[in-house]
């Protein structure tokens, strides 16, 4: 069955951090983190809806300039998401251009940023239109669970973890995969198009199953047929375990953070995690409060993750990625047959 989540590294693996998740058959992506976008097209970045960013420093940062600068004057809205001061630095990025001419603009655009810290997620709007002020008399909060985003087919949670600083690391999960059988469809003559998405979403949030679900005919043209929703569901979709997606960077490697880190990427498909250093430099690593390859490894095989890439090299390290990926690989392996299948900790 086809995958609905299709994640890539933006740039290589001694480049800056942003992974792009594209969604197949539709026109929207989300992204972790915001390093330089430059190798994204910018098709791609205006699929995006959601940027999950890891903390702010500038090379998971710099890339919002560029989001920014697609995005302006166009009918879009953006969900930002960020650990504790993630307001006052994105406030500092937008304070720095003179929008006086963005009342003209014919299309509006919003952003709307979420802050997270242990107690709770404070969120602000701004509105370019409105010179993107703060609009800070309508800030909403909520408690923080460890839930970010959270819709009828997916969800984002977070974990706070220290780098020295707070950083947050990221899962994406569907709850189920909903898979059309394209020859059920032909068999009872109906058509692909957007009525299968909104369908999907019928299927996802687990509404009435009583619901009248009208569909388009392919013959004849134009025409419709009714039906139950649940009934229509059992002819022509096929659900499937959801996919995981986990995204991991900037964290020391201490035990509170890899125990932290498995609980939130556990089972995932694909799991894209720092390995900074060699395991031979784990004091450095240490001191900048970073992952070691054999660490990212470790975590990797304890959650019992399928796939994992290991990436955010230390540029000290151009000559001996196999070394890293070695490093990583006999980690896993050896995690991975120890590992219990429930909780565990170190």
């Amino acid at each position: 069955m086809a995958p609905r989540f299709h994640p890539r590294l933006v740039n290589d693996p001694f480049d800056d951090p942003a992974l792009y998740v594209a969604f197949a058959f539709e026109k929207r992506a989300i992204l972790f983190d915001l390093g330089d976008l430059r190798r994204l097209p910018p098709r791609d970045i205006l699929k995006i809806s959601h940027c999950f960013v890891s903390h702010t420093h500038m090379d998971h940062f710099c890339g919002f300039d560029r989001l920014l600068r697609l995005c302006l004057g166009r009918e879009k809205k953006l969900h930002l998401y960020g650990p504790e001061g993630f307001l006052t630095n994105l406030e500092g990025k937008l304070r720095g251009y003179n929008w006086n001419l963005v009342n003209h603009y014919r299309y509006p655009f919003e952003i709307t940023a979420s802050e997270i810290s242990p107690q709770q997620i404070r969120t602000r709007r701004y509105a370019c239109r409105d010179g993107f002020k703060p609009d800070r008399e309508r800030d909403q909060r909520h408690p923080f669970n460890g839930l970010l985003l959270q819709e009828p087919s997916l969800c984002v949670e977070a974990e706070i973890l220290d780098h020295g600083i707070p950083c947050l690391g990221f899962s994406l999960s569907e709850p189920i995969h909903v898979n059309i059988d394209k020859v059920a469809l032909d068999q009872l003559a109906l058509p692909t198009g957007p009525w299968l998405k909104t369908f999907k979403q019928d299927v996802y949030g687990n509404l009435d199953a009583t619901k009248m679900v009208t569909v388009p005919t392919r013959h004849p043209p134009g025409g419709c047929r009714h039906f139950r929703l649940d009934e229509l569901a059992a002819k022509i979709t096929r659900t499937t375990p959801g996919q995981k997606i986990g995204y991991i960077t900037d964290a020391a490697g201490h035990a509170d953070n890899r125990n932290a880190i498995v609980q939130l990427v556990r089972n995932a498909d694909y799991l894209f995690i720092e390995g900074a250093f060699r395991s031979k430099d784990h004091g450095m690593a240490a001191s900048k409060h970073h992952l070691t390859a054999r660490q990212a490894g470790e975590i990797a095989g304890r959650a019992r993750v399928k796939r994992f890439a290991i990436f955010h090299f230390s540029p000290r390290y151009e000559a001996e990625v196999d070394q890293l990926q070695q490093e990583a690989w006999e980690a896993y392996r050896q995690f991975y047959r120890a590992a219990p299948l429930g909780k565990n900790k170190i």
